[in-house]
C-alpha cells in the first residue's frame, strides 16, 4: 500500500468521524447511550463507504509445495495380451498406486497408449497399434517445463511411427521402462514382410515379394506355400540356420479374373514353434480391366511436373505421360484427363483438338503462362494479364461440394507464384482454394472445377505446389496426405460419370489394423452440398447375416465413418438419407492381419538402450520393488517450494460490503425499537 493511499485513508477516517460527531454530537435528539451507538454505527457506514472509493489494494503471498511429477505410460495394445502380461500390468499398477512413500514424493498421472496417446481410464488391451514413439514426445512435451521422470510399462514392441530409440534421445528428463514379457529366444519362423501391389490389370501379372525370418540355432526346413482359395498358386522349399536367418523370395502372380482376388500366404509351421499366427499372412489385389491414362502437356521443365508424377502414380490405377504440345495432338484419344501445364501459343493445335474430341482438361498456369493465348484459346475463364508477378497462398472453401476435401493444411503451406491480375470464371463453376495474400483472401479463385454438359474442367492457377508435397512430408512424416488430395482431384476431373444426389467413396478391400473409413456426399435437389442431413450406413456381414447401423458424421463439406470396429470378413453396405428415399449400396472385404500377434517376446535390448540414452534404467516386471526403490533414493526429485504473491483490491472484499449492510440494518432496527421511525 502506498504513503498516498495511506493518507486518502486517514482523510477519510477523519471525515467520518466529524460528520458522525456532527450529526450525533452537536445539536442531536437523541441522549445518552444511543447517541453514541448511532455516532458508531455511522461512522462505520461512512468509513467504508470511503474505503471503497479509495480502494486500497493489499499483497498476499501464498506458498505451496509442488511435488516432482511422475508419469506412467502405459502399452494398451493386443501384443501384451499375446505375451500373458495382463495380470502383471494390472499388479505393478496396483503398487504403484498403493505405495504410500512413492506417492508422497511423486505426483503420479497415469496414461495409456495404442494407435494414440490419452489419458488413462481403464485397460482393454485391444489395440491393434503400438506407437511408442508418440506416446513418448507427446509425454515430452506434456512435461517439457518440469523435472519429470517417466515409467514406461510396454514389450518395446512398436508397429507405428519413428524407431522410438532415436527419438528419446532428444528427451531431457529420465525414462524408466517396466518390461512386459522376457528375452528367451524361442524357435520360429515367420512371414516378416509381404509386398506386393494394390491393383493390377486383367492379364498381367503382378509381383510379390515375401521376406520371411527364422529365429533359432539348429538347421530347418519347410515350405512357403501361396493358396487362393482351395488352389495352390505358388510354392518353394526355404531352409533356414543360425547364419542364415532371412530369405527373401520373389515371384509373379497371373491376373485372369477381375474384381477381388484373395490370397493366403504361409510357412509351414516347426512342430515346437511357439507362435503359429505369424505364420500367416492374407493379402488381396483387384483385378481391373482398364487404367485411368492422363496426359501431361509441358514445353517446359519443372519440379512441379515431378510431384505430379508422384502424387498420381501413387495409385496404380492411373498412369501418368508427359509429352510436348507438337507430340501429344495426335494421341488425346488415348486419355481420360489432359493437364496442360503452362501453356503459351505452342499450344494451339492441343487446344484446337481437345474442343473437337470434348476431352476433360486440368489447366495450371504460372508465371511463364502466355495470357493472352490462353485468354483466346478457351471461354471458360479470363484473366487480366501484367508482367507483374505475386505470391499468394491457399484457403480451403469448407462448402466446397463437388467432392469431399479435407483440410490438409493449405492455410499454412508455402505460397504459389502467379502472374499477377484478376481471374474471372465465366461459366458456373465452384471454387474449392482461394487466394490470400497476409492471410485476407483477394476475390480470386487458385483453383475451381467446372462442369458443363458432362465435360469437366478445372483452373489452378499458381506454380510451385511441389513445395507444397514437401511441406506435407515435413508436418506428416508422409507425402500420403498431398497424394491423396492430387489423387481425388485426377479421379474427378477423368471420370465423365453423371452426377448423383449421393455420392459414396470406399475402397474394395481393407485391412483391420488400418483405419476402416467410408465417406459420402448428399447434395440436395440442385446439387449443392447439404450439411443438414442425416446419413447412415448399414453394415451387413455377408456370413453371418448380421446387420449394423452406424451413423455418419459430418466432416466439414462430406459426411465420414469409422468401421474398425468391425471383425474380417465380407460385407454389403448401404448408405441412406433420413426421411429422403435417396440410398447407395456397395460392398468391401476386411482381410484379418493382427501385427500385434506377431511378436515372441519383449525387446529387451531396444528399452535397454533406450533407457540408457536418457540415463535411467530398465526393469522386469519382477522388478517392480527395486524400481520404487530406485526413485525413492534418487536425490534429483525434490519438492519445489513456491510462492504466489496477489494484489487484491479492497473492492473485491466482500466482507467489507457486509459491513455497510450490517452498520444500516443496525441503525435501523434501533429506531424502529425505539419509536423513531
Amino acid at each position: 500500500m502506498t504513503t498516498e493511499t495511506i493518507l486518502y485513508i486517514i482523510i477519510a477516517g477523519i471525515i467520518s468521524i466529524a460528520l458522525a460527531v456532527f450529526m450525533y454530537g452537536y445539536k442531536s435528539k437523541q441522549k445518552g447511550s444511543l447517541r453514541w451507538i448511532f455516532g458508531i454505527l455511522r461512522f462505520i457506514t461512512l468509513f467504508s463507504i470511503l474505503l471503497l472509493i479509495i480502494n486500497p489494494k493489499f499483497k498476499t503471498e501464498t506458498y505451496t509445495i509442488e511435488k516432482p511429477k511422475l508419469p506412467v505410460l502405459i502399452d494398451n495394445s493386443v501384443s501384451v495380451g499375446e505375451l500373458n502380461q495382463k495380470e502383471n500390468v494390472y499388479a505393478l499398477l496396483k503398487k504403484l498406486k498403493d505405495n504410500g512413500e512413492l506417492n508422497d514424493k511423486f505426483d503420479l498421472s497415469y496414461y495409456s497408449f495404442g494407435n494414440d496417446f490419452r489419458e488413462n481410464d481403464s485397460l482393454s488391451f485391444d489395440k491393434k497399434n503400438t506407437n511408442i514413439s508418440k506416446a513418448l514426445s507427446s509425454v515430452n512435451e506434456l512435461f517439457k517445463n518440469q523435472t519429470a521422470p517417466t515409467i514406461i510399462i510396454t514389450d518395446g514392441n512398436q508397429t507405428l511411427g519413428n524407431d522410438y530409440e532415436f527419438s528419446s534421445a532428444t528427451f531431457k528428463n529420465q525414462i524408466y521402462p517396466v518390461i512386459l514379457g522376457d528375452s528367451i529366444k524361442y524357435t520360429d519362423l515367420k512371414i516378416e514382410q509381404l509386398n506386393t501391389n494394390r491393383y493390377v490389370f486383367l492379364k498381367n501379372q503382378f509381383p510379390v515379394e515375401i521376406i520371411l525370418s527364422y529365429s533359432g540355432t539348429n538347421p530347418v526346413n519347410s515350405e512357403f506355400v501361396v493358396s487362393q482359395g482351395a488352389a495352390t498358386v505358388y510354392r518353394s522349399n526355404v531352409s533356414f540356420s543360425e547364419n542364415e536367418t532371412s530369405k527373401t523370395l520373389n515371384f509373379t502372380l497371373p491376373a485372369n479374373s477381375v474384381g477381388l482376388q484373395k490370397y493366403t500366404a504361409q510357412i509351414l509351421p516347426l512342430a515346437d514353434e511357439k507362435n503359429k499366427t505369424n505364420n500367416y499372412k492374407q493379402f488381396a489385389v483387384e483385378v481391373i480391366d482398364q487404367a485411368t491414362n492422363v496426359l501431361v502437356v509441358s514445353k517446359i521443365t519443372h519440379p512441379d511436373l515431378g510431384a505430379l508424377k508422384k502424387a498420381i502414380t501413387t495409385s496404380e490405377r492411373r498412369t501418368v505421360t508427359f509429352k510436348k504440345p507438337t507430340e501429344a495432338v495426335s494421341i488425346l484419344n488415348d486419355y481420360q484427363l489432359v493437364i496442360l501445364y503452362q501453356p503459351d501459343r505452342s499450344f494451339a493445335s492441343v487446344f484446337s483438338e481437345i474442343e473437337k474430341s470434348n476431352k476433360n482438361t486440368w489447366v495450371i498456369s504460372g508465371l511463364q503462362t502466355d495470357w493472352y493465348f490462353l485468354n483466346s484459346a478457351q471461354n471458360n475463364f479470363n484473366k487480366e494479364a501484367s508482367n507483374q508477378s505475386d505470391d499468394v497462398q491457399a484457403l480451403l472453401n469448407t462448402n466446397y461440394g463437388t467432392f469431399a476435401v479435407e483440410n490438409i493444411g493449405f492455410e499454412n503451406f508455402p505460397p504459389l507464384h502467379i502472374e499477377f491480375g484478376a481471374l474471372t470464371i465465366s461459366v458456373p463453376n465452384e471454387v474449392m482454394l482461394e487466394q490470400t495474400v497476409s492471410g485476407i483472401a483477394n476475390g480470386n479463385s487458385l483453383f475451381a472445377t467446372m462442369e458443363i454438359n458432362g465435360k469437366r474442367d478445372a483452373i489452378w492457377d499458381g506454380e510451385g505446389f511441389w513445395r507444397w508435397r514437401a511441406r506435407s512430408f515435413l508436418e506428416t512424416e508422409s507425402f500420403q496426405s498431398f497424394d491423396d488430395f492430387i489423387g481425388n482431384l485426377v479421379q474427378y476431373l477423368a471420370s465423365n460419370k453423371r452426377r448423383s444426389r449421393l455420392e459414396v467413396s470406399s475402397e474394395t478391400f481393407y485391412y483391420n489394423n488400418i483405419p476402416i473409413k467410408i465417406s459420402a456426399q448428399y447434395f440436395d435437389k440442385n446439387y449443392v452440398f447439404d450439411n443438414r442431413a442425416s446419413l447412415n450406413i448399414t453394415v451387413k456381414n455377408k456370413e453371418t447375416e448380421k446387420e449394423t447401423v452406424f451413423p455418419m458424421l459430418l466432416r466439414n463439406n462430406y459426411y465420414e465413418v469409422d468401421l474398425n470396429s468391425l471383425q474380417a470378413g465380407e460385407y454389403n453396405y448401404t448408405v441412406s438419407v433420413t426421411n429422403e428415399a435417396v440410398a447407395s449400396s456397395g460392398s468391401f472385404t476386411i482381410l484379418d492381419f493382427n501385427v500385434e500377434q506377431q511378436f515372441l517376446n519383449a525387446d529387451v535390448a531396444k528399452l535397454r538402450r533406450v533407457a540408457q540414452n536418457t540415463s535411467g534404467k530398465a526393469y522386469f516386471t519382477t522388478q517392480s520393488d527395486s524400481l520404487i526403490q530406485s526413485l525413492l533414493e534418487n536425490t534429483n526429485y525434490q519438492n519445489i517450494e513456491k510462492s504466489e504473491q496477489k494484489v487484491v483490491p479492497l473492492i473485491d472484499w466482500k466482507y467489507l460490503l457486509a459491513l455497510i449492510v450490517l452498520a444500516l440494518a443496525a441503525e435501523w432496527f434501533i429506531r424502529k425499537y425505539n419509536g423513531l421511525i
